[in-house]
């Protein structure tokens, strides 16, 4: 019989070919379950707030369309948000990585993005532990794909040490899986689990997000949060936060592509809203949603070759994000009890007035990690 290693080395040198690309994915769900999710959503109630039907986070970015869809958004020079994120992620990591340094983590990252970020998280890792594994996971395999050219090929990060885990991560049972998959893994070895890019803000219910990952996290593990943040809760701002997503078309475009590649609507940009709210007096939350403005009623056929009349003023929503408070990262921390270890943040520097809006990093332990202590956690949330 083979030993596993040259097993590994084999499929290694198999897929090692640069001028193709492969991409090895292990796609934990079945898509057609995945289909009628959506078209259930779809089927929503009839709201004039985008509270009834919807296209909830993950089918955002789900099929190739989409994909292409956030790629050319992200790399949109007027999508100030996503730049601005993007070059500070360098500053804050440079402070966080202290405190992984001497663990010899294995890294998770839940949502790939564009890959840029798990680069650099990947490159500083391997330095301690150059037998890591990286474990990417998305809905969309497509995403897998695409962040991967950049986290893995860019990086030169070695392939048989990637295994991307195509599942939805806000399905509890799926977390469960993917824990109980990584445990025979790695064994005991220390996970870093990362939510970066302010994905948790694009979840409904962000709080019940947030525990379904801390209750996979065992006390070695750590989890990197990123979130967009703001130090001003009121109307105008409500208003600039909605702004800021509504001024490049790239967006614009991303969020639409689902209900395009899924539906036959006839979307016009005219019809797309972008809502901006206080949320628990301790948030400001953006909802993008199409609205049907004209004077009649719009049939729409969904995925199973079906209708559903949208009657005028009905909308979908296509898009949720936050900008969170201090007082709502710790309460959402605290909820979930999650010690905070270390936290960065800084404001955005690309408009010429104040601006309350910025982006915060933070490194979270488990409860039950034993890192827990009242005063640091007080100095952390009080900087």
């Amino acid at each position: 019989m083979t030993e596993p290693v040259h097993v590994v080395r084999r499929l290694e040198k198999a897929l090692a070919d640069d001028d193709f690309s492969w991409t090895f994915v292990l796609v934990g769900e079945d898509q057609t379950d995945k289909l009628a999710t959506l078209t259930g959503d779809l089927r929503g109630p009839v709201s004039e707030t985008g509270d009834g039907k919807e296209i909830t986070s993950g089918f955002a970015y789900w099929g190739i369309g989409p994909t292409i869809a956030w790629a050319n958004a992200t790399s949109d020079p007027f999508y100030l948000v996503m730049k601005a994120g993007t070059e500070s992620f360098q500053r804050h990591w440079r402070k966080v990585k202290p405190h992984v340094d001497k663990g010899g983590f294995h890294f998770v990252s839940l949502g790939i993005g564009t890959g840029v970020k798990d680069r650099t998280i990947l490159e500083d890792l391997r330095r301690r532990n150059p037998d890591m594994f990286y474990i990417p996971v998305d809905m969309s395999s497509e995403m897998l794909r695409l962040g991967g050219q950049e986290s893995v090929r860019s990086g030169h990060f070695p392939i048989s040490q990637v295994l991307p885990v195509q599942i939805d991560f806000s399905i509890r049972d799926n977390m469960s899986e993917l824990a109980q998959m990584l445990g025979r893994l790695i064994g005991d070895e220390p996970l870093l689990y990362s939510l970066t890019g302010n994905t948790l803000a694009n979840f409904d219910d962000d709080e019940d997000l947030l525990q379904l990952i801390t209750d996979v996290l065992r006390p070695q593990d750590r989890l990197l949060l990123e979130v967009a943040s703001t130090t001003r809760l009121d109307a105008e701002s409500a208003k600039a936060a909605a702004d800021e997503y509504h001024q490049t078309r790239a967006f614009t475009e991303f969020v639409t592509s689902a209900l395009r590649y899924n539906t036959d609507l006839k979307v016009d940009n005219d019809q797309i809203k972008f809502i901006g709210e206080i949320e628990d007096d301790d948030a400001l939350l953006v909802k993008v949603v199409w609205q049907n403005d004209t004077r009649e009623a719009i049939r729409m056929g969904l995925p199973d070759h079906t209708e559903v009349v949208l009657p005028i003023g009905d909308t979908i929503r296509l898009y949720t994000t936050r900008k969170y408070s201090t007082t709502r990262l710790k309460r959402l921390t605290t909820a979930c009890e999650l010690t905070p270890i270390e936290a960065i943040q800084s404001q955005f520097r690309y408009q010429r007035r104040p601006n309350p809006f910025g982006l915060e990093l933070l490194l979270l332990a488990p409860a039950s990690s034993g890192e827990h202590d009242r005063t640091l956690a007080d100095d952390i949330w009080a900087r």
